[in-house]
């Protein structure tokens, strides 16, 4: 009757108290379990087709990426990446969604879409101009917590475009030292050819 929680929490706290000699007998039968598992890996891999074999891979990589992609977007939000602007009509559908008509959230959508196509464009305009206020929002903030990502020395979260300004720059001020540094050399040269004379 206990919670599957504090259930794993009196576990483990017996299997720490285990004498060594009976964790033996646990031990061994997991060990025992692991290579019967490997062994049923290898036979079902062995009766896999290749075009089956490149299939599993394909799933396999595209599961790797996804949870990558999830573990990204939860260290993203943890360091407290700005959310994107909204368009005029997710603003529109935020407003009205909850007076809005239908059985189900993919009606009340569906609705709502059929009233923004109807909407006048006078009406429309205010949503929009809400939208580019946003994009405002987005790019103000995006800019300082771009600057604290550099701080931190995290440029590899920075936008490519961000991150191709940064490069361009960088490039403009070493083609202007060393610019400098040619001319302050041409100029030292010809003083030295006339103290010469």
């Amino acid at each position: 009757e206990m919670p599957p929680l504090e259930l794993v929490k009196t576990l483990a706290g017996v299997w720490r108290e285990l004498p060594v000699s009976e964790k033996q007998v646990y031990e061994e039968a997991g060990q025992a379990d692991w290579q019967k598992y490997r062994e049923d890996v290898a036979k079902y891999n062995a009766q896999l087709t290749p075009a089956e074999a490149a299939a599993l891979k394909e799933e396999r990589q595209r599961r790797t990426l996804r949870r990558r992609l999830r573990q990204k977007k939860r260290e993203l939000t943890a360091l407290g990446k700005p959310k994107k602007p909204r368009h005029a009509f997710n603003i529109f559908v935020a407003e009205n969604y909850p007076e809005g008509q239908g059985s189900s959230p993919t009606a009340k959508l569906k609705n709502l879409y059929d009233k923004w196509q109807k909407l006048p464009s006078s009406q429309k305009q205010t949503y929009l101009q809400l939208s580019e206020d946003d994009k405002v929002r987005y790019e103000n903030e995006m800019k300082s917590w771009e600057a604290k990502m550099v701080e931190l020395g995290r440029e590899d979260l920075l936008r490519s475009t961000t991150k191709k300004a940064k490069k361009k720059k960088e490039e403009t001020v070493k083609k202007s030292k060393a610019a400098k540094t040619s001319s302050h050399e041409a100029l030292a040269k010809l003083k030295l050819k006339k103290h010469e004379e």
